[in-house]
């Protein structure tokens, strides 16, 4: 298959960060991080997953979260990263915990945002309706819900005319209704929780305790059950809160991406 459209920033010999988005699939998601890694001194690779964005594409099936992840071991050998530090954004660190798993060398570290081990009630009954709003109403429908579940209530009132240019490019870039329901089984699909002791690098988990999409306990979980893993909570920020608490994200995130590599700038 072809590889993933992707861009490579920062220095050549520099050790390298791979952000992986969420279910929306586009690099453009880590631009609020984007600037203060690369001052920061790191190499940064960004993506568009399979079926999204610039790679488009038609998806493999079954499709699973192990498709996903051996894309970024496919990355990584063309861009000639031997490892990375991941950072993936809900279904962005599913595929992280997966390549820790099946490739655990190509994974010096895992930054785990809103993410999970297994699936839960909660999120599946936000999927359902998501899906029961595509099937529906279309692509529109489905995008002008997407907001209520990455942002908190709050960040959209003071935002209006962000929130409605985000959903509207999100409606002309939508992949197609196949497309978003494999990669919505996928995601509902993926249960790595019996093999979380396998995982054997440093892990950085943030949530926010407001996230109206993914509870923030699942978070705490992660934390709990991987062996080298500590737990960054902020109160308030919803699903997307890299967005929407950029700044007190991207001073954890800085802080412990340079515990792994200390010659790094946090």
């Amino acid at each position: 298959m072809a590889l993933l459209v992707h861009d490579v920033a920062g220095p050549a010999d520099g050790p390298t960060v791979l952000l992986s988005s969420g279910l929306g699939g586009a690099a453009a998601f880590w631009r609020p991080q984007l600037d203060v890694l690369l001052a920061a001194g790191w190499r940064v690779i960004t993506y568009d997953q399979r079926g999204t964005g610039r790679s488009g594409g038609v998806l493999p099936t079954p499709y699973r979260i192990a498709d996903m992840a051996n894309d970024v071991r496919e990355l990584l050998d063309a861009t000639d990263t031997a490892a990375c530090h991941l950072i993936g954004h809900a279904l962005g660190g599913l595929v992280g915990l997966q390549l820790a798993l099946d490739a655990p060398g190509r994974v010096a570290s895992l930054g785990l945002v809103n993410a999970w081990s297994q699936p839960n009630p909660h999120s599946a009954r936000c999927f359902d309706a998501r899906l029961a709003l595509l099937a529906a109403g279309g692509a529109r429908a489905y995008c002008e819900a997407q907001p209520i579940f990455l942002y908190p209530a709050t960040w959209c009132a003071a935002n209006p005319q962000r929130v409605q240019d985000e959903v509207d490019h999100a409606v002309a870039h939508f992949p197609g209704e196949a497309i978003m329901r494999q990669r919505i089984a996928a995601l509902r699909a993926f249960d790595v929780d019996a093999r979380m002791g396998e995982i054997g690098v440093p892990v950085w988990v943030s949530a926010a305790q407001d996230d109206a999409l993914v509870p923030w306990t699942c978070s705490q979980h992660l934390a709990d059950c991987l062996p080298r893993a500590t737990l960054h909570t902020l109160a308030h920020g919803g699903h997307a809160h890299s967005v929407t608490q950029a700044d007190a994200f991207n001073t954890a995130l800085l802080a412990f991406l340079a515990q792994q590599a200390p010659g790094v700038c946090a």
